[in-house]
């Protein structure tokens, strides 16, 4: 199949071809990087300078939400992933992560914070910081930072997963369980660290961490089978789909599909050892993939129901990858949609639709709809 992608702006020839036309919701967000759902058709939009928005469902915007803590604003770090609780009509509580300064010197790591929306959508209540990445160091790049509330059984069951970078110049850490860079970690609702975490009571290892090997993940999300998907940045090539399991090691920086940047092999030149965890699926050259989502709706017509949703940041699309099965399965075709614009986050909302976040200093959320 050939893409013809457009160099600016939206290719309506091309999203109509693919079945969905693309409608502005709101624009003038300053690199957004997360939307997440209100009820009322509204939603919470975070931009990486540090601000959180509602978005009224006529697409209006009110003054950022007050009660953030500090963020460390720059390069890759800032506000970056949000997500409201499963019980947020109950309890307001919603989740966000986001580059914490150091509270002495210049160091930042990404953490992970509660707070409760006002009533009036306002400000943030009750804030409390859940869990703090370390060690801190001084960079501004490869935060990771998306959340997944898990579930089990069907129902949410009090954990969240949290993917973190490896902060690009301690590529090496990723590797070892003495730290949080380039690891996904899983905790209580609460801060606290669950009992079956793997490596819970081993010498040397931190108990947040739930798998390793990771380098600069972007996207993640539960598969409706409650699985645990997500995917992260290669270096030139090498962007990876991985099913993160328990105590698993996915191999960064000993194998990759990548190579170092202007060229030459990373490490050993491996792309598989024993003890690592192969992707699923890899890009080369690489996407630059960010968000993810699968769909679980119709609204788009069956055929499209089970696929899972990536966007592009390098090219300025949004992936519709097609499985082997229906939410699980290997990869069996990819769709390019909406080229143009660099796609920060994708997710489905209530209504079955999918939206989309474009980056850039005047950046966008995109509502796809059905071909009509």
């Amino acid at each position: 199949m050939t893409f013809v992608l457009a160099a600016c702006g939206w290719s309506g020839q091309l999203a109509w071809a693919q079945g969905v036309r693309p409608e502005v919701v709101a624009s003038s967000l300053q690199n957004p990087w997360a939307v997440a759902f209100l009820p009322g058709n509204r939603f919470l939009v975070t931009e990486r300078p540090g601000r959180l928005r509602v978005v009224g469902a006529d697409g209006k915007m009110g003054a950022p939400v007050a009660g953030l803590p500090e963020v460390a604003a720059g390069g890759q770090g800032g506000l970056l992933d949000v997500v409201t609780d499963s019980g947020f009509e109950r309890n307001r509580t919603l989740y966000f992560c986001f580059s914490e300064p150091a509270a002495v010197g210049n160091g930042n790591s990404t953490a992970l914070a509660s707070a409760t929306l006002s009533a009036d959508d306002s400000r943030l209540e009750n804030l409390k910081i859940l869990f703090s990445q370390k060690p801190k160091m001084s960079s501004s790049l490869h935060f990771g930072c998306r959340i997944v509330e898990s579930r089990a059984g069907g129902a949410a069951d009090g954990k969240l997963f949290l993917v973190l970078g490896e902060r690009y110049s301690r590529k090496e850490d990723a590797q070892k369980l003495d730290n949080h860079h380039g690891k996904i970690i899983r905790i209580n609702k609460d801060g606290t660290v669950p009992a079956d975490n793997p490596f819970v009571g081993r010498a040397g290892a931190l108990p947040e961490i739930w798998s390793y090997g990771h380098r600069n993940p972007q996207g993640a999300a539960l598969a409706p089978d409650g699985t645990f998907w997500m995917h992260e940045h290669g270096p030139q090539g090498g962007d990876e789909i991985n099913l993160p399991r328990r105590g698993a090691n996915y191999g960064w920086p000993t194998v990759s599909f990548g190579e170092n940047y202007g060229g030459g092999k990373i490490g050993d030149g491996l792309t598989s050892a024993p003890g690592m965890a192969p992707p699923l699926h890899h890009w080369t050259p690489s996407i630059a993939p960010s968000g993810m989502a699968f769909l679980t709706s119709e609204r788009y017509g069956k055929s499209w129901q089970g696929n899972l949703f990536v966007g592009s940041l390098k090219f300025g699309y949004l992936n519709r990858i097609e499985l082997s099965a229906p939410f699980s399965g290997n990869v069996v075709r990819e769709n390019r949609l909406l080229a143009g614009d660099r796609i920060r986050d994708v997710r489905q909302g209530p209504d079955g639709l999918l939206y989309v976040l474009t980056d850039s200093p005047s950046g966008k959320l995109i509502r796809l709809l059905p071909r009509g």
